[in-house]
């Protein structure tokens, strides 16, 4: 059985962190990454990272997330730095297994004072 989990969500004050972590098992992973949806918006791909570690990262995360992956853990990981009221979603995780697409059951972000 093929799961994604993520972990790692939560509620932050503008300007702090967040470390989202997602344990992928039950396939071999190729491309690994995160998606977000907000209220009312459509699901846009925040950061992605290949099984040769090309990295892609949406332009309105870039220079404050970072996207990495553990191939020995199976683990892909988030950091979110300085983060902004607009960066406030539910976070998926997402991996390509063997030509499937596969997605995590979401991690809620928050960003408030």
């Amino acid at each position: 059985q093929v799961q994604l989990v993520e972990s790692g969500g939560g509620l932050v004050q503008p300007g702090g962190s967040l470390r989202l972590s997602c344990a992928a098992s039950g396939s071999i992973f190729g491309a690994l990454g995160w998606y977000r949806q907000a209220p009312g918006k459509q699901r846009e791909l925040v950061a992605v990272i290949s099984g040769g570690s090309s990295i892609h990262y949406l332009d309105l995360v870039k220079g404050r997330f970072t996207i990495s992956r553990d191939n020995a853990k199976n683990m892909v990981y988030l950091q979110m730095n300085s983060l902004k009221p607009e960066d406030a979603a539910v976070y998926y995780c997402w991996g390509n297994g063997r030509g499937r697409d596969y997605w995590g059951q979401g991690t809620q972000v928050t960003v408030s004072s």
